[in-house]
């Protein structure tokens, strides 16, 4: 066992301090990794404050990570000490369902293993995340890091990437297409670098005026603010596709409305109810769909395709102990766009 400093919530909406936990020798089909970069994501805010419920403490957040391999299993073949690697928002499944079958292990009729706030299959203990300097991870769900992205910025490609890719991927999202991206946060800004990659003509859609210059900085091709209710009516029926990444309660069937027939709104943010009216579907044949991060072998494909095309995100590297001011700022909507754990800082 390697005795590991890590930074955890003690309890249930207690402020993130240093802590100790124990990460395991591998075993044949595992690797050790060292961790040198942890992305922040909103949704650690949300379990280390037990705002989702169900939390298991002490927990330390953490599951978009980057490191390199210190250490391989007996069997291990795909992977050698020195590859630089990630671990993303899971760390085992069932392997046995149809889903991990067709390598969406996200959506294991079982369940994944999250990468923390969980329990080991095998063993019954809880998992810790990636606030820490090392981790142990079954060879099957770590991935290859491609050397042409930065550490610091691929880090949240392994959460936040691969939320936005894969439904523009299994939407079939494809060149000259018209996307709008509504919101401008985490999610929003990888979500218009891959549409504008794939070749789509993207659109902002931000309740914020002041997120329009980042919006074409980051390679959209227009920008509309949503407080101005005119823009709902500028842009009725304009629209292929929309990926709808805001978390806080908004209505659907306005946004419906800016659809094409047979568009699709996909949601990848988690807020509450909202009542959604028929006939914004039914009169344009238009779809509401909903898509969760990834599986391997589609994760693997979202870095190479950042690799190719060079995307990354826009990240502030910060050391450990400013963890609890950045998640305050993070609620803030205070970052762009992702906060990332250098955490080198740990060892000190």
């Amino acid at each position: 066992m390697y005795k590991t400093p890590a930074y955890a919530a003690i309890t249930a909406k207690a402020p993130l301090t240093p802590h100790s936990i124990e990460r395991r020798e591998p075993a044949a089909h595992e690797v050790l990794i060292d961790i040198l970069f942890c992305g922040v994501c909103h949704s650690d805010v949300h379990q280390a404050r037990e705002e989702w419920g169900k939390g298991i403490f002490p927990m330390v957040p953490g599951h978009e990570i980057v490191g390199k391999v210190a250490k391989v299993g007996s069997a291990v073949k795909k992977w050698k000490v020195g590859d630089t690697v990630g671990v993303g928002c899971f760390v085992d499944s069932c392997r046995e369902c149809a889903p991990c079958k067709a390598g969406e292990e996200q959506y294991c009729d079982k369940g994944m293993t999250g990468t923390y706030n969980s329990v080991e299959r095998d063993s019954k203990q809880p998992t810790y995340g990636g606030y820490s300097t090392r981790i142990t991870v079954d060879e099957k769900y770590v991935l290859r890091v491609p050397e042409s992205i930065p550490l610091e910025r691929a880090a949240p490609l392994l959460c936040a990437g691969i939320t936005t890719y894969s439904p523009l991927r299994h939407f079939g999202v494809k060149a000259g297409d018209k996307v709008a991206v509504v919101g401008l946060g985490g999610l929003g800004h990888m979500a218009v670098k891959l549409a504008k990659a794939m070749g789509a003509h993207v659109t902002v859609l931000s309740h914020s005026d002041s997120k329009h210059d980042d919006a074409l900085r980051l390679g959209a091709d227009a920008f509309a603010a949503t407080h101005d209710k005119s823009n709902f009516k500028k842009f009725a029926g304009s629209f292929d596709f929309i990926l709808n990444t805001i978390s806080a309660q908004h209505d659907y069937n306005a946004y419906l409305g800016l659809l094409k027939l047979d568009g699709t709104m996909v949601l990848v943010g988690m807020p509450d109810p909202i009542p959604l009216a028929a006939g914004s579907l039914i009169m344009r044949r238009r779809r509401i769909a909903g898509s969760l991060i990834g599986g391997i072998r589609e994760t693997q494909e979202m870095l190479d395709f950042c690799a190719e095309h060079g995307v990354a995100s826009d990240v502030e590297v910060i050391a450990i102990d400013q963890i609890n001011e950045a998640y305050e700022r993070m609620i803030k909507g205070d970052v762009r766009y992702r906060f990332v754990i250098d955490c080198a800082s740990l060892g000190k």
